[in-house]
């Protein structure tokens, strides 16, 4: 071929989302045990790209844990998440509250659906299904599942589910809420200072059957220091909480159980997130809905709509996971179905798989060779990275 048209050829694939020097069959080393590839999916519908990092848990120093910045009600871009981490690589994590119209003058709290753990705490649990943000959820899924490493330090799938309560003089309720922009009908969700300063006030809007329901009037919150009740107000506050401080939020029955606690009133919470079938502990969780069980789909997945994904593959008896987001550039297709995603992740040789946030949020990170800092290696389909509120880092070589 002409020097000219080779030029040419190269900078029309780097514009439509292709490292041009790079063969779409070769894996390129991140760092010992973590690997990058692309790999173009054909179809009558066009050509998706996915961009893939292949992570050996059983590579020495090789890990993965949970980005976020600092709170669970906050956002920030996957590379500053990254690199703030010295992380080698990573893709944007779960679905969250991006913008709240259903609710004038509420804010938006940036805050994920499900549930999240970061190096084995408890950081947040899962929103009332109805609430969630994201593609319809298969048949048999929940807004408290879960993918992430055990304390055994195997990749899995799991659920998480809440497990807390409030204790006073007038006896004990259960927890209905960690860290939550909505809570169920009738309970009492406790912020902690992980939740960060955005303002509460979504708590009690929406109900358990619509997320578009309107904000209760009755509600009522109240802050704990120290075993005692230090404050109350008539509706959820907003601002920094301090550590050692925990602010209980209640609405409807949830409310009048807060009213009964007075000022200077000692009470004791207690929380934490449990595994379902008493599997081991998460040391990093993160929420997402299964595509793939035991290397096949699962029943009930969309095969019509396609969209710009991200998603996490699990296999070598959860010590291989292969991370995947695809490329929003135009030169490409414009995403894949469910059930497409669930077929690119068995061909990996995922034997179970989640789907995470899409859109505009897909984005995969990772550090070239001897560099410092990592890079986005696909195109975010708006354009530019999405500020995220949590992702998952691949560690290596600490």
């Amino acid at each position: 071929m002409p020097l000219l048209l080779a030029v040419v050829a190269l900078l029309v694939a780097g514009l439509a989302g292709a490292p041009p020097a790079r063969p779409a069959t070769a894996w390129v080393r991140v760092a010992d045990g973590v690997a990058y590839r692309w790999k173009d999916l054909p179809s009558p519908r066009g050509t998706a790209r996915a961009h893939l990092l292949s992570v050996d848990l059983d590579r020495a120093g090789v890990s993965l844990g949970l980005l976020y910045p600092g709170a669970v009600a906050a956002r920030s871009a996957l590379s500053s998440l990254a690199d703030g981490a010295a992380a080698v690589g990573g893709v944007n994590g779960d679905f969250f509250h991006l913008t709240e119209t259903q609710h004038p003058g509420v804010p938006a709290t940036g805050a994920p659906v499900g549930p999240a753990v970061a190096d084995g705490r408890a950081l947040k649990a899962a929103v009332p299904r109805a609430q969630r943000y994201g593609p319809a959820l298969p048949p048999g899924a929940n807004a408290r599942q879960v993918w992430g490493v055990g304390t055994d330090g195997t990749a899995r799938l799991g659920e998480l589910a809440l497990d807390g309560a409030v204790s006073s003089a007038a006896g004990e309720w259960p927890l209905g809420g960690l860290n939550q922009y909505a809570l169920a009908e009738g309970s009492v969700g406790l912020f902690t200072s992980d939740w960060g300063s955005a303002s509460r006030a979504r708590a009690v809007c929406g109900s358990d059957a619509r997320r578009d329901a309107p904000c209760v009037s009755d509600a009522y919150e109240v802050t704990v220091r120290a075993g005692r009740v230090v404050s109350a107000a008539s509706a959820p506050g907003g601002g920094t909480i301090p550590d050692g401080t925990l602010v209980l939020v209640g609405r409807e029955k949830g409310a009048d159980r807060l009213r009964e606690l007075a000022v200077g009133e000692r009470v004791r919470v207690r929380y934490g997130l449990v595994a379902a079938g008493g599997a081991a502990p998460f040391r990093f969780a993160v929420g997402g809905f299964p595509v793939l069980r035991g290397g096949a789909p699962v029943p009930g997945l969309d095969g019509t709509v396609a969209a710009v994904r991200t998603a996490a593959g699990i296999g070598e008896s959860g010590r291989r996971v292969w991370l995947l987001a695809l490329d929003g550039s135009p030169g490409f297709r414009d995403g894949l179905t469910l059930a497409e995603l669930a077929g690119v992740l068995a061909g990996l040789g995922a034997s179970e798989a989640v789907n995470l946030d899409g859109g505009g949020s897909s984005t995969l990170v990772a550090r070239d060779a001897g560099a410092s800092a990592v890079r986005v290696l696909n195109h975010p389909s708006g354009g530019a990275q999405r500020a995220v509120p949590n992702g998952v880092g691949v560690f290596a070589g600490g």
